[in-house]
């Protein structure tokens, strides 16, 4: 494995479209209200999100090898520290270097911004790390989808829509709620997946706490809840009725979800959950631009 493909895989390049959908999304309804887009700050947020997810993903990659989560042979793809491809000490340099850029683009959002962005950005920064940081991993207790559904739902979908306006409304909410909740069922997938190998290690999520049986009709209910809100754009008009072109996709991955037995076939499960929450994403970025 040559450096330059250990690193791109460790990014987790599949999944990297959980930052970037929120980040347009919230622009998008922002257009809708205001009729305008500030071009620099949707960049300044879009690298800003993808650096603290990368950066995320980096410190779980060793920090999970660390406290021996990973090992080769896992049920999930291979992780970069876990593989030897990357040592700890390359992995942790990594992280922090995506979170300094993060930081960078930061320093510019604060200045468009204000204080409201300073609180974003260090709640973000400090979230990132403690996903697998410290002494309790957010990742190693039952609050891994919360933190999912908030700081890719609700932040970051509310965040892109207050650098545009300088406010917030209720309907950048309803519109972070719908983004977050699948972006949650990303997380369910992973835990589903990896919940044996949890379970033997201490690695309580919410799939270890409740059990095969139940996390499947979370997940359910995670793909099916954003379009059930759907009637909450209804102000949008016919408009509000595009996301309903990916519910057959939805569908799809419920039933593999359900009907499959744990194993790899997860790693394509999830990529393709990532890819849903985008295509919902996109079309409704459609329902607030048409």
């Amino acid at each position: 494995m040559n450096k330059t493909t250990a690193w791109f895989l460790a990014c987790r390049p599949k999944t990297l479209s959980v930052s970037l959908s929120p980040v347009l999304v919230g622009t998008a309804v922002a257009w809708h209200d205001a009729h305008a887009i500030l071009w620099l700050p949707l960049l300044a947020a879009a690298l800003g999100a993808a650096f603290i997810q990368i950066g995320t993903n980096l410190f779980n990659d060793v920090g999970d090898f660390l406290r021996g989560t990973d090992r080769p042979g896992r049920l999930g793809p291979r992780r970069a520290t876990a593989e030897g491809w990357l040592t700890p000490g390359m992995v942790k340099a990594g992280a922090f270097l995506s979170f300094a850029l993060a930081f960078l683009c930061g320093i510019y959002l604060v200045w468009h911004g204000g204080w409201p962005i300073v609180a974003i950005g260090l709640a973000s920064l400090a979230a990132g790390w403690a996903y697998t940081g410290g002494p309790k991993p957010i990742a190693y207790g039952p609050l891994g989808e919360a933190f999912v559904f908030v700081f890719f739902g609700l932040v970051a979908v509310g965040g892109s829509y207050y650098l545009q306006t300088l406010s917030v409304t209720p309907m950048a909410l309803i519109a972070a709620t719908l983004v977050g909740i699948h972006a949650a069922a990303v997380i369910t997938v992973n835990n589903y997946r990896d919940h044996d190998g949890d379970k033997a290690n201490g690695k309580n999520t919410l799939a270890v706490r409740l059990g095969r049986p139940a996390v499947r009709n979370v997940y359910t209910a995670e793909m099916l809840a954003p379009y059930a809100l759907l009637p909450l754009l209804a102000d949008l008009g016919w408009p509000a009725a595009l996301p309903l072109l990916s519910l057959p996709l939805a569908a799809k991955l419920i039933g593999r979800f359900r009907r499959e037995a744990p194993g790899p076939v997860f790693n394509n499960i999830l990529a393709a959950t990532a890819g849903l929450q985008m295509l919902f994403a996109l079309l409704l970025l459609l329902s607030f631009t048409i």
